[in-house]
Order: structure tokens, then C-alpha cells, then sequence
């Protein structure tokens, strides 16, 4: 059924959702007796572990530690995922706290008992290290493991000292979930009465949404509520984000790295050369991203395109979606990639893989959590609009990746860098969008398709890269001896969006804040794997639409690729370079081109 207006349902609370609509958990944990016995197996597993100091010298031994390790920390991960999900989709419930905070404190020691390992791993000398896999050859399925501990060599501490330093991270490491908690759950942002005369709290989850309602004064309430609060608590959120880039900072000094940056590059085994490319294509084709705003004014027709204009669809679709219909809609869509594809999709659908609906006190947004040993799981804040059937494909595009990930790797190497992962998800919002400006008979439709891509794509490309940048320059800035305050983030916001949105859009007092509601700046430079993962997805779903010969059998190649391959080699199964610039340049011309179709479509008869 096809619902129109604002007629989704709304819920008050966990209790009135639809069981269909929300998670299964069993496959975690049937129940928390279940939960507790597999928290004292693990803890028991953790605290065998510490009779394997010594083991480095010995390669059987080191084989019994390594297989021993990876089953502790499968389980210990499903009990901290279980606790996380729990946890989100009702926040602040002094149960669900106390297990998150139990299976964190499982991680702290688990992470203390096998403090030992690295240095010990890294006293070896290379002859010795090598003659290990010599001696066992089973010892070659963790060897890609192995040599990720082993190029840290100049970065791994004594083992004392990294004793301390795993307990004091996991000790102080909570301004994450300290940020969420303010935004999604203590603060209050009021209520709003709609233009149907219903009356509808305010909440991070719904934010976006009630946006995009007609009424130019709901917006601008709506808009100025939510933000007066983030404003007078701005201070409060600075203090958290200072402690987090200064904790990260501090460890990377600690592990003789020059910066957090640094540090980064290292992880990611990349190039500072692949994000100067990046950046250097975006911020010398910004008149592109300044075009999308003049064209977004000149659509909606009006004389000042606001902060709170932003959210307005210029396509004039007012089509929602039950969640059926998006599913459906979906699985239309990624067609193309194949019946074992769509098997993987549907199991995600039918199994309750997803967590849709939203009420206040659920965390807001969306993700993936996966575990080495099960499926991913989804939330979700569902709002029926096209936005929000794109967030399912998104999301289903990672559940599906993990889903072939685990086919064909063992445990250690379920999962990929956040530089690759977010290849899978973005094809699938481009997928999904071509299938709707193509297929779709009403011209308001076609425009609503269209429009998502060029919005997955500001959001991606431009909005990652220009709140990439802000992240550095975060850092730099803390790095250089001085602290994140509420005034130094409203500049560096400020300043950063004049650059990106150029002259289309009126700012305000109140445009500075948008830093306070991003909780990507407590995840360490994620931000730029969008950017660059849109980039590649673009090329990728082109590939695929126009069935060029033998590429989707290295999509799927490039998908169950694990932990065991670095980045830069399984973009190589794409035959993508990403130290060229021409493959950002050319996902902004794709963005142009796509303005340009939405002019030719909005003035076709």
C-alpha cells in the first residue's frame, strides 16, 4: 500500500512497535541467562589466555594462543554487539547501560591479557619472525594478522606499557556515547504542533523530517527549538570533543606517531597523496556543489533559501513509502547484481535483520553492527520518505557485504576497512535511484530519484569532504597546544559551510552548530571514507548498468574481499588508483551531469 501525506505511523514508545518491525537478537542470545553463560565462558577464555606469554617463541604454541584469541574475542564481540544494539534502541535504561558497561569491561580485560602479545611478537627479529610460519605452516592463515602487529613494530609499546594504556583508553573512552546520550535522549527540544493540528516532539530522529514539512513556519520552530538547545549546551558538547581529539592526539604521540593524522595514513595503509587528491577535486570544482544550491533556490521557488530550507525535496513528491513498499522497491532495484545477491538481501528483509521504527529515547540515524560470528544487524529511524527507503539499501549493502566476507574468511578477517566498506552501501544507493528515474512513469517520481543520488552525493562527496577537512583542521588545532571550544568549532563550522554552499544560501545565527550533531568526529576520520567510497560507487554502478563484460564477477571478487587484503590492492580488483585525481573528478562530473538531467526533466512537457 502506497500511504500519502504524513500518515506513517508513529510510536511513543518501544512496546507499540510491531514485533515485525523490529530486530531479532536470539541468534546473539536466546535470553540473558544465555547471555550470562556465555559472559562466564568467555571471561574464562580471557583468563587462559595469560598462560600464553612466552608463546612467540614457539610456533605450535603460538598457533594454540592465536586460535584460542580469535574465539574469545568472536564471543566477547557478540556480547558487547548484543549489548550495544540493547542498549541503543532505548537509551538511558539503567539495565541496558549496566550490560553495555559489563561487556566493555569483558573488552578491558581481554585487551589487558593480551597486552602482552604485540610486544612480544615485536622483539622478534625479522629472521625469526619469518622462520614461524617455517616451522608451522598452519600458521599461515594468521599470517596477514601476524603482519599487521608486525609492521607496528616501531609503534608497540613494552608490555607494561601497553597494559596501561588499554586499561586507560577503555576506562575514559565514553565521550561517544556521552555526546549520543545528550543529543538523542537528555536534551529536550519541545514540541510541535503540525498543520494537521497533531502535536509532535522534537527528537534528533525526526529532526530531519519535520524539515521538509510545507509550512515555513514548522520548519523555522522546528529548526530554531532544535538548535537554541544544541546552543546552550555547546559548551558541554566542545568539553567531549576536545577530550576525544585530545585523547587521541596524546595516544598517537604515545605510539611515535607525529599525529593522529599520521597515525590514520598508517592504519589505513594509505598515502597522504589519496586524500590530497581527494580534496584538491573537490575544492577546485566547487562551483558544482555551488550550481546545486542555485538550482535547489530557483525549484522551491523561493526568494531566501534557508538553513531550514535544506531539507525541502524539490522533485514535489509527496509519495511515502510503507516499509514493505521499500523493501520491495529495493530488491526491484539491486536486480542487476545477481539472484545470489538478492538471496542475501532477502535474508536480511525475512530474518529481522533490521530494527526500523523510530520514538523517542531510540538512538538516532542509521548503521550496520556486525560480529565475526553472526549477521549484521540495522537500525534504523524510518520516516517513510524516499530518504528513508535509501538508508535501507544503504545499510542492506553493508549487511550483504559482511554476508559474503564470512563465506569465505575465517574468523580474523570478517571484516574490512571503513575506506573500503563503504563501497557496497553507496552502489546501492546509486542503483536504487537509477531504478527510480528509469522505471518510474510520473515526472515528480523521476525527479525524486534523481534528486536522492544528487543528495547521496552532496551528503558523500562534498559534505564529507568539507567536514573531512574541518576533522583535520580539528586536530591540527589541538595538536598546535590549544583546546576545542564552543566559539573556535562555531568559526571553523561557520566558515567552512560560506566556502561549500557559496552565496544560494542564507546562513544564521544558528548555522555554526551543526558540528554539535555529528557524531562521525568520534570515529577518527571516517568521514573521508565516504567521500572516497561515493567516488568509486559511482564508477561501479555504471559499470554494472551498462553490463560491462566480466565487471560483476569483480564486484563480487571485490566484496568477500577481508582483513587479509589491504585497500589499496582491492580497489586494484576494480582497477581503480586512488592516488589519481581523475577518480574523484570524474564522480563530480557525473554529480554536474546529473544537475543537468534534472533541468532537462523539469522543463520537459
Amino acid at each position: 500500500m502506497i500511504l500519502k501525506g504524513l500518515n506513517m505511523q508513529k510510536y511513543k514508545n518501544r512496546s507499540e512497535v510491531p514485533e515485525k518491525y523490529k530486530w531479532s537478537l536470539v541468534e546473539f542470545f536466546k535470553d540473558e541467562d544465555d547471555f550470562n553463560e556465555n559472559y562466564k565462558v568467555c571471561e574464562k577464555q580471557i583468563e587462559d589466555l595469560l598462560n600464553y606469554r612466552g608463546c612467540t617463541k614457539d610456533s605450535d604454541k603460538l598457533y594454540e594462543y592465536l586460535d584460542k584469541e580469535i574465539n574469545a574475542s568472536a564471543i566477547w564481540e557478540d556480547l558487547y554487539v548484543y549489548s550495544y544494539l540493547i542498549n541503543d534502541q532505548e537509551l538511558g535504561i539503567s539495565k541496558n547501560v549496566e550490560r553495555l558497561n559489563k561487556a566493555q569491561n569483558l573488552g578491558m580485560k581481554l585487551e589487558s591479557n593480551t597486552s602482552f602479545f604485540s610486544p612480544e611478537l615485536l622483539k622478534l627479529e625479522k629472521n625469526e619472525y619469518e622462520k614461524l610460519f617455517n616451522d608451522n605452516p598452519k600458521l599461515v592463515e594468521f599470517k596477514a594478522y601476524l603482519d599487521d602487529i608486525y609492521r607496528e613494530k616501531e609503534h608497540i609499546l613494552t608490555d607494561n606499557e601497553e597494559k596501561i594504556v588499554s586499561e586507560l583508553v577503555n576506562s575514559m573512552n565514553n565521550f561517544s556515547n556521552m555526546s549520543s546520550t545528550l543529543l538523542n535522549n537528555e536534551h529536550d527540544y519541545g514540541k510541535i504542533t503540525l498543520d494537521n493540528g497533531e502535536e509532535e516532539i522534537i527528537a534528533t530522529n525526526n529532526y530531519g523530517r519535520l524539515l521538509q514539512n510545507e509550512d515555513k513556519k514548522i520548519r523555522k520552530t522546528v529548526y530554531e527549538s532544535l538548535n537554541s538547545v544544541l546552543d546552550r549546551y555547546g559548551a558541554t558538547s566542545a568539553e567531549l570533543l576536545n577530550s576525544y581529539v585530545n585523547m587521541n592526539n596524546t595516544l598517537s604521540k604515545i605510539r611515535h606517531f607525529d599525529s593522529a593524522w599520521d597515525k590514520n595514513l598508517f592504519s589505513k595503509k594509505l598515502s597522504n597523496k589519496v586524500f590530497d587528491s581527494l580534496v584538491n577535486a573537490v575544492e577546485s570544482n566547487l562551483s558544482s556543489i555551488h550550481k546545486y544550491f542555485k538550482l535547489k533556490k530557483n525549484v522551491l521557488g523561493l526568494d531566501e533559501l534557508n538553513m531550514y530550507d535544506l531539507n525541502l525535496k524539490m522533485s514535489g513528491s509527496n509519495k511515502e513509502y510503507s516499509i514493505e513498499d521499500a523493501t520491495n522497491l529495493i530488491y526491484e532495484a539491486l536486480k542487476p547484481l545477481g539472484d545470489d545477491y538478492l538471496e542475501k538481501y532477502k535474508k536480511v528483509i525475512d530474518n529481522r535483520f533490521i530494527d526500523y521504527c523510530q520514538y523517542k529515547g531510540k538512538c538516532s540515524g542509521g548503521y550496520n553492527f556486525s560480529t565475526m560470528r553472526q549477521d549484521a544487524r540495522i537500525l534504523l529511524s524510518f520516516n517513510g520518505n524516499l530518504e528513508s527507503v535509501s538508508t535501507i539499501a544503504h545499510e542492506a549493502g553493508h549487511n550483504v557485504n559482511h554476508q559474503y566476507m564470512k563465506e569465505v574468511n575465517p574468523l580474523q578477517y570478517r571484516e574490512t576497512s571503513n575506506i573500503v566498506a563503504e563501497v557496497a552501501s553507496l552502489t546501492n544507493e546509486c542503483l536504487l535511484s537509477n531504478y527510480i528515474v528509469e522505471n518510474e512513469t510520473d515526472k515528480s517520481e523521476k525527479l525524486s530519484g534523481l534528486e536522492n543520488i544528487i543528495d547521496v552525493i552532496v551528503s558523500n562527496l562534498f559534505g564529507a569532504v568539507r567536514e573531512g577537512k574541518m576533522e583535520q583542521d580539528m586536530y591540527n588545532h589541538v595538536l598546535d597546544g590549544n583546546s576545542l571550544t564552543k566559539d573556535y568549532m562555531d568559526e571553523l563550522t561557520r566558515k567552512s559551510i560560506e566556502k561549500y554552499y557559496g552565496d544560494a544560501v542564507k546562513l544564521d545565527k544558528y548555522t555554526k552548530n551543526s558540528w554539535i550533531r555529528r557524531s562521525h568526529y568520534y570515529m577518527n576520520f571516517y568521514l573521508y571514507s565516504y567521500a572516497i567510497c561515493i567516488s568509486v560507487a559511482i564508477n561501479v554502478a555504471e559499470k554494472i548498468l551498462n553490463n560491462e563484460e566480466g565487471f560483476l564477477d569483480k564486484y563480487k571478487e571485490f566484496l568477500k574481499t577481508g582483513g587479509d587484503i589491504d585497500p589499496i590492492d582491492a580497489y586494484k580488483i576494480l582497477d581503480i588508483d586512488l592516488e589519481d585525481e581523475n577518480v574523484y573528478i570524474n564522480a563530480i562530473k557525473y554529480f554536474a551531469s546529473l544537475i543537468d538531467k534534472y533541468n532537462t526533466i523539469k522543463g520537459s512537457d
